[in-house]
């Protein structure tokens, strides 16, 4: 599969979560998974816009918003996804904060890493909004039984 196709599809991935988040999740999964929406749009928005060069500090800015956003997730509401999802952004902005600082070009390497991290993510959000299903599902089974 080409970087191009891959790249389309991780982005129709991200606004399914969202979609996903806001269809049966609570407000830490909306709003973790919105954020990660609005991110990606950031993102898509930097990348058109900006060379090569110009693009490390924006998306330096960028991680910055979403890691800052999931802390204040993590916060007020502890549960395991936001833990992992903060660790991989964490990860996320290493990465970029590495190629920025070494101004080294985006390469194979960075590719990898930055789509592996970006899908945990997602697996992240999606793994919270089925826990906060299943939990909303049982109080509604155990409230309507005799």
């Amino acid at each position: 599969m080409s970087g191009w196709y891959f790249h389309h599809l991780l982005t129709a991935a991200i606004a399914l979560v969202a979609a996903f988040a806001w269809w049966k999740g609570a407000w830490p999964e909306r709003f973790g998974a919105s954020l990660n929406l609005l991110v990606a749009c950031l993102f898509l928005v930097l990348q058109a816009t900006m060379s090569q060069e110009r693009l490390a500090p924006g998306l330096l800015t960028i991680d910055g918003v979403l890691g800052v956003g999931l802390l204040v997730l993590a916060i007020r509401y502890t549960s395991l996804w936001l833990g992992a999802a903060m660790l991989l952004q964490a990860a996320q902005f290493s990465l970029h904060a590495f190629y920025y600082v070494t101004a080294k070009s985006f390469d194979q390497l960075f590719a990898v890493v930055n789509n592996v991290v970006s899908w945990g993510i997602l697996l992240a959000i999606v793994s919270g909004t089925c826990a906060t299903w299943i939990q909303t599902r049982r109080a509604a089974a155990k409230a309507t039984a005799p």
